[in-house]
């Protein structure tokens, strides 16, 4: 079966999008599938192209393989993820820089898979299955435009929230298929209209390997013993997550000198979070900018305890950040300060401690009972490893994924020998 993954984001992006897709694709290409990811080239959350892409950048295109996988990226307007005529340019340009590398560049796909956020994702994947005549799986990881509600970035009766509400309403009535990442966001998407039998969760997931770096550290002194007691946060520093409550948390902390603060990442909110930091003389919180994709599993082994944490709202009541999956796999308490469906998984697993979210002094007091009782420490490390493991292996999840493909374009499997004969690749061409 030949597929077709359309993504804003690919590695070397960091970040729960780019994550699913190169896992996902890794996988589907390691069970014998022809699989091609249409993306842009890598500049989030930033707004800088990657120094590795800057000269194919000019030239527009590139195409590389990766793991087994096809990966075509297309000219994007570069943006950092604020400012909403910046971004607005940064998504709309993907739209159509997509849609016309696809249907001028790529071979046909049995079927596409396009992944939203950001909606306009959605929609050139909606333009190429059009164009090749295949069906389209829509990818939901975020509720759109809800989640821009949620952070703040425009009004519910704005003009921009109304016309992506059109948008999302005609991907779900036109997609073969929906496939969303949490149940809530099922339910939520069924409520709108859309026949349940046509909405699938396959939630994020968590490769075996990964599983495995946390394996010989999970009873070390790094996961609760050691001092100070380490806190991180590793993910995008953006509006969603409400990251003030970390500093306030410092602040409530700042005599102990048992305890630091770490911020792994980078977004459009960490130039305030660390001037803040500074004007507050918060000398326990280290701000440790982005790292590569390869070093994750190191900064949260090295921590004591990891916070995941967004803001109050009802539409993060749908969702599961997957940092929560990664920290739990690698045997780290978690301090969750998300409702709904993230805290009834956490619950589940018996891996950490829930607070309310923005709720600083619940988070110094989590922080203070971990690190006065290593033994509960070691519970949560272990009873979240074998939870994810038992739940959430990618390879399961990739599995029942790629069925579902197979359902949506029964006629691909006959014709896949043929095809990949008849339709060699040009060379790879490396990125410089």
């Amino acid at each position: 079966m030949r597929i077709l993954y359309v993504s804003h984001y690919f590695p070397p992006e960091m970040g729960a999008p780019a994550g699913r897709v190169a896992g996902l694709g890794r996988l589907w290409a390691a069970a014998g599938h022809d699989v091609h990811i249409l993306t842009g080239f890598p500049h989030h959350p930033t707004g800088r192209i990657h120094p590795d892409y800057r000269r194919a950048f000019r030239r527009g295109f590139l195409r590389e393989e990766l793991d087994g996988v096809h990966v075509h990226r297309t000219w994007i307007f570069p943006a950092a993820n604020r400012g909403k005529i910046r971004r607005s340019l940064n998504y709309s340009s993907f739209m159509a820089s997509a849609f016309l590398t696809g249907a001028l560049r790529l071979p046909r796909p049995d079927v596409i898979v396009a992944t939203s956020p950001q909606l306009l994702c959605a929609a050139a994947g909606q333009l190429l299955a059009r164009w090749f005549r295949v069906p389209l799986v829509m990818e939901v990881r975020d509720l759109w435009p809800e989640s821009l509600i949620a952070v703040g970035a425009s009004g519910r009766q704005s003009l921009l929230v109304r016309g992506l509400e059109r948008i999302a309403r005609g991907l779900y009535a036109r997609a073969a298929h929906i496939v969303t990442v949490t149940e809530s966001q099922r339910e939520v998407i069924v409520r709108m209209g859309v026949p349940a039998e046509r909405v699938t969760v396959v939630p994020n997931g968590v490769d075996r390997a990964f599983l495995a770096a946390g394996a010989p550290l999970s009873d070390s002194a790094a996961a609760c013993g050691g001092r100070p007691f380490e806190v991180t946060y590793i993910g995008t520093i953006g509006m969603a997550h409400h990251l003030e409550t970390i500093l306030e948390a410092a602040a409530l902390l700042r005599d102990d000198p048992r305890f630091h603060f770490r911020f792994v990442g980078e977004g459009a909110c960490r130039q305030a979070l660390e001037s803040q930091a500074r004007a507050r003389g918060l000398t326990n919180v280290e701000f440790c900018g982005e790292r590569p994709r390869a070093e994750v599993p190191r900064w949260i082994a090295e921590s004591s305890a990891c916070a995941v944490l967004l803001r109050r709202n009802d539409t993060f009541r749908t969702v599961v950040p997957s940092k929560l999956l990664e920290i739990m796999a690698l045997g780290r308490p978690v301090i969750l300060g998300v409702e709904g469906e993230a805290r009834g998984l956490l619950e589940r697993a018996s891996a950490g401690i829930s607070i309310e979210p923005e709720n600083a002094r619940q988070l110094a007091a989590a922080i203070r009972l971990l690190a006065s009782d290593p033994a509960l420490c070691r519970r949560f490390a272990e009873s979240g490893r074998q939870f994810v493991e038992r739940e959430f292996l990618r390879e399961s999840l990739a599995k029942g994924y790629s069925e579902l493909l197979a359902r949506l374009a029964p006629a691909s499997a006959a014709s896949d020998s043929a095809r990949s004969h008849s339709s060699p690749l040009p060379s790879v061409e490396e990125p410089g």
